[in-house]
């Protein structure tokens, strides 16, 4: 299960991803350098090799660390992507072929804007099809994938099912969760759905409203609505942070955007988290927690330039031991909570310009003191 939105504001548009997984299953943050001239014919990823491309973007994404693809990430031309799990009639239920989050690494990697980024996906698509196993030790896991994609310019919906896809283009908001959202409003599909209608002719009945996707969409819509002020790294932290009722540990439900797990009817956490800022002609600008449970996690700064320290692949370990402890010990869960909003008022002061070394020293403070 995963929530992304994506929303323009003051001239920009702004991104944000749970990723919800299963939730012993680790997610690093990687910064990966572009790459120009690259002479390598073929490329393997989670599951099958496709032919690679000698030139290719730099991304930082948030990877599942069993798979080579990403749930969530941005480039430095300033794209980001993030997929959801959907479930539709025609998922392929043998073999593999690309999983969803393969393909948002290599939307990431293949473009220079968001609608360069859906011409390269919907071709992967319809080239190698999608699917196979998904989980981290629920192999029987299988689904196709919906992704939302933009740009400091554009925001864009692709919805797949099996090497089926229509593509939406959003004028000012979009949000997403697991089921599908596209009927008769696409701008262009792969072929005309049966009756029209692209989300009755392919999704299957049970796994969205166990999901209580449609309460999460609902959700984020009424978090994007609330608040006064511009949208900012904070506002998007909260909504991120939020639970349907309770905190998470008491009172949680499939209703939350910040998941807990307790199976079997709610086998999913929220494993890792992401905020962007596009804005055209400048550097994205981004925030990872890089560790599970928002409602307890920093969003920590990655940039493009500079030293890469505050995001370690130690860091979800470290946090999922908070995040245990914080189970277990309701004054300690209090004080992670409290310590977080003076910490995001240093980090995210420190995120206004391009140097980012301020905001990286306040969220080492931050870790050093609680991980």
């Amino acid at each position: 299960m995963c929530d992304t939105l994506a929303i323009r504001d003051g001239g920009a548009v702004w991104f944000a991803k749970n990723s919800d997984r299963e939730p012993d299953e680790p997610q690093h943050v990687e910064r990966h350098a572009p790459v120009r001239g690259d002479k390598a014919a073929t490329l393997r990823c989670t599951h099958i090799e496709i032919a690679q491309v000698p030139n290719r973007r730099g991304v930082i994404i948030s990877r599942p660390a069993w798979m080579w693809g990403a749930e969530m990430g941005v480039n430095d031309a300033g794209v980001a992507i993030g997929n959801e799990a959907v479930f539709g009639k025609s998922v392929l239920k043998r073999g593999a072929a690309l999983l969803g989050m393969d393909l948002v690494r290599l939307g990431l990697e293949r473009a220079v804007s968001a609608a360069e980024a859906c011409e390269a996906i919907v071709t992967l698509l319809e080239t190698h099809g999608q699917g196979g196993p998904a989980g981290y030790r629920n192999k029987a896991f299988r689904y196709d994938n919906s992704f939302l994609i933009a740009d400091g310019r554009e925001i864009w919906k692709l919805e797949t099912a099996g090497r089926e896809w229509a593509l939406q283009r959003l004028r000012d908001r979009a949000v997403i969760s697991n089921t599908y959202t596209i009927t008769d409003d696409f701008h262009r599909a792969s072929a005309p759905p049966p009756g029209g209608d692209f989300k009755t002719a392919h999704e299957a009945f049970f796994m969205p409203r166990l999901a209580c996707a449609a309460a999460r969409i609902a959700l984020n819509e009424a978090g994007l609505d609330e608040g006064a002020g511009a949208i900012s790294l904070g506002r998007l932290a909260a909504l991120m942070r939020r639970h349907a009722k309770g905190d998470g540990f008491s009172g949680g439900s499939n209703r939350d955007v910040c998941m807990h797990a307790r199976p079997p009817l709610r086998p999913s956490a929220t494993t890792a988290s992401m905020i962007v800022r596009l804005k055209p002609a400048h550097p994205p600008l981004a925030a990872f927690t890089a560790t599970p449970a928002p409602c307890l996690s920093l969003f920590k700064p990655a940039g493009f330039s500079g030293a890469w320290t505050a995001l370690d692949e130690s860091l979800w370990a470290r946090g999922e031991a908070l995040r245990a402890r914080a189970a277990r010990d309701k004054a300690f869960r209090a004080a992670v909570r409290e310590s977080l909003a003076g910490a995001e008022v240093a980090v995210f002061a420190g995120m206004q310009g391009d140097d980012l070394s301020g905001a990286e020293a306040a969220a080492r403070d931050w870790t050093r003191r609680w991980l």
